[in-house]
C-alpha cells in the first residue's frame, strides 16, 4: 500500500534520509520512499499496513502533524506524477523560466530558442539590464506556471 506523509517544505530528502536510516535499524516492513520533484512538502511512501508506517515517522524530524495524509493511495492516482515527461517536448519558445544552476541561478529568463538534438534552450534574462542570449542546458531550467 502507498501513502503520503506531509513533510516541511524543502525538507523531503532529509526526511528520507532519517526514514531509510530508522527503517533498516528497526526492520520495519516499509518497502520504498519517493520524492517526487513537482510535490513539494509531501513524501510517498509504501509499506504493507499503515501501523507499520506510523511506527516509523512517529518523533521523526520535519514530519508534520500526524504525519499521514489521508489513507492508502491507488497507484493509478499517482500516474500523472510518476510519468517520465520528455523534458524537450515540454520546453517551447516564449515560456518563462527559472534558471536553477549555473552564474545566473534564481533569474527568470524567456526561452528563445529550442535545440532539441544537443538538448539545450537559448534563453533572454527578463530582469538583465542588456538582453544577452545565454545558452544553457535543458536540465537547468524550471518551467514557470505563469
Amino acid at each position: 500500500m502507498i501513502f503520503t506523509i506531509r513533510t516541511t517544505v524543502g525538507q523531503e530528502s532529509l526526511v528520507v534520509d532519517i526514514l531509510s536510516h530508522k527503517i533498516q535499524k528497526e526492520e520495519l516492513n516499509i518497502y520504498s520512499i519517493s520524492v517526487i520533484p513537482g510535490l513539494k512538502g509531501y513524501v510517498l511512501i509504501e509499506a504493507d499496513n499503515e501501523i507499520t508506517l506510523q511506527r516509523g515517522i512517529n518523533n521523526t524530524s520535519h514530519v508534520k502533524g500526524r504525519g499521514i495524509v489521508g489513507g492508502a493511495v491507488n497507484i493509478e492516482e499517482l500516474s500523472g506524477l510518476l510519468e517520465a515527461k520528455p523534458l524537450m517536448k515540454s520546453i517551447k519558445e516564449g515560456m518563462k523560466v527559472e534558471l536553477i544552476a549555473g552564474p545566473f541561478k534564481g533569474e527568470r529568463a524567456k526561452v528563445m530558442r529550442v535545440n532539441d538534438t544537443k538538448e539545450e534552450v537559448t534563453v533572454e534574462l527578463v530582469e538583465a539590464a542588456v538582453k544577452i542570449p545565454v545558452t544553457i542546458h535543458a536540465e537547468h531550467i524550471r518551467i514557470l506556471n505563469e
